[in-house]
């Protein structure tokens, strides 16, 4: 019996539907593999060297305290009326001073800053008095080869 018209046109709507969809998914697979290439062509960024760095701050009562952390940026962090004594462990990138900075507030008080630079004291300073303001900062030198390196 021969195909009408119609039964004739939903076959050539049937493969032309099934040859999309193959090439649709081959398409699917073919990105997938030329990503997977380019991904592993670009180079990854080299880790910054950093130091560890402690920031102490002691004292009564609260300030404000700025410090440099792991941006590369150079930009601060700044904590604000924070209660005292305040003590933070970071990573500083090489090239940027390690800093601490507090501010105390309208009532006054005493409050000392101190540095320490892969675990040896670098500095002390101290605020007094209403709004008194204090700062410790080093260099950062290349770490020394050995296992205190950081």
């Amino acid at each position: 019996m021969p195909k009408t018209e119609t039964e004739s046109g939903r076959d050539w709507r049937s493969l032309t539907l099934a040859g999309v969809l193959v090439a649709a998914c081959g398409g699917l697979v073919l990105y997938g593999v030329l990503d997977t290439f380019h991904t592993e062509e670009k180079p990854g960024r080299p880790p910054v060297p950093t130091a560890v760095v402690t920031y102490e701050v002691t004292g009564e009562g609260t300030a404000d305290i700025a410090y440099q952390g792991r941006s590369g940026a150079g930009s601060a962090t700044v904590d604000r009326a924070v209660a005292l004594p305040w003590k933070k462990t970071v990573e500083v990138p090489l090239g940027r001073p390690p800093l601490v900075s507090i501010t105390l507030g309208g009532h006054g008080g005493r409050a000392s800053c101190s540095l320490a630079v892969r675990g040896k004291h670098v500095q002390t300073a101290s605020a007094y008095g209403r709004f008194g303001r204090a700062t410790c900062q080093a260099e950062l030198a290349p770490a020394s080869p050995g296992p205190a390196a950081q």
